[in-house]
C-alpha cells in the first residue's frame, strides 16, 4: 500500500517546527517531477521553489559546444531554488529532473517573504545552503583528481541517499552527462563494480547489490558531502 504523499517526506520542510510549517502549508503544491524536466535554464527568471521528496533534481552547467556536468544534486534532504532568497532571482546553471518523482512547490513571493521575516526557515535554508555549497566544491575537486570509478561511487552512494530503494533507472549516457565523462568510461567504470558483485546494470537500471563495497571504494568526497550535510541540520528538530 503506497504511504499518502506529506510535506514532511522532504528533510527540510519535516525540520520546521509546526507553527513555521503551518505559515507555509497553504501555499505548497505538490507537483510530478517527470524525468528530464527542466525546472529552470540558465538566466531566466525563476517562479519556484521545489522541495523534492521522491524526485532528484540535478543541477549543471552546459558549455557553449554542449558538454555538461552536474555540479551538485538536490533530493529530499534540499531545496532547489537557493538563488530566491540569497537575491539572485537567477542562477547561470540548468535545473533538470534526474530521477521522476514528486516535489512540493513554493512560489516565490510567499518563499522570500518567510526567508525575510528570519527566524526558523531563514536560518534552516541558510545551513543548507552552506551544506549545497561543499557538495558542489566537493563535486569540482572530485571530478578532478579522482577516478571515474571513484566519481560513479560518490554518485551512486549520494543518489542511494536520497531514494527509499536500491534500484535507479538511470541509462549510462546520462550517468556520463551528470558526471561530465565519455559514456566509454562510465561503461568501463560500471563493469568493474559489476564485476565486483557491487552493483548489476541492464539497460536504463542499475541496481545495488553491495552498499558497503560501493562505501569502499569511493573516494573522501562522499563522505565530505554527508557530514556536512548531518552537521548543518542535525540539530533541528521535525514538527509533528
Amino acid at each position: 500500500m503506497l504511504l499518502p504523499h506529506t510535506p514532511n517526506q522532504n528533510h527540510l520542510l519535516a525540520a520546521l517546527s509546526a507553527a513555521d510549517f503551518e505559515t507555509l502549508a497553504p501555499h505548497l503544491e505538490l507537483v510530478p517531477m517527470p524525468l528530464g524536466q527542466m525546472l529552470f535554464e540558465p538566466g531566466s527568471q525563476m517562479r519556484h521553489a521545489y522541495f523534492p521528496t521522491t524526485s532528484i533534481v540535478s543541477l549543471h552547467y552546459v558549455t557553449e559546444s554542449g558538454a555538461s556536468a552536474e555540479t551538485a544534486g538536490v533530493g529530499n534532504e534540499g531545496v532547489v531554488g537557493v538563488s530566491l532568497f540569497m537575491g539572485g532571482e537567477s542562477t547561470s546553471s540548468s535545473a533538470v529532473v534526474q530521477t521522476a518523482g514528486q516535489a512540493w512547490r513554493l512560489d516565490r513571493h510567499t518563499l522570500k517573504a518567510e526567508f525575510n521575516h528570519g527566524g526558523a526557515l531563514q536560518r534552516l535554508l541558510l545551513r543548507y545552503t552552506q551544506a549545497l555549497m561543499t557538495q558542489m566544491a566537493q563535486t569540482a575537486v572530485c571530478n578532478r583528481h579522482h577516478s571515474v570509478e571513484q566519481q560513479l561511487c560518490r554518485w551512486l552512494l549520494l543518489t542511494l541517499d536520497r531514494l527509499p530503494d536500491r534500484e535507479l533507472v538511470m541509462t549510462q549516457e546520462l550517468v556520463a552527462s551528470m558526471l561530465g565523462v565519455r559514456r566509454e568510461s562510465v561503461t568501463d567504470a560500471a563493469g568493474r563494480l559489476q564485476t565486483a558483485g557491487y552493483i548489476r546494470y541492464r539497460r536504463g537500471h542499475i541496481g545495488v547489490l553491495n552498499r558497503a563495497g560501493l562505501e569502499s571504494s569511493v573516494c573522501e568526497c562522499y563522505g565530505v558531502v554527508k557530514k556536512e550535510l548531518d552537521r548543518l541540520l542535525s540539530d533541528v528538530s521535525p514538527h509533528t
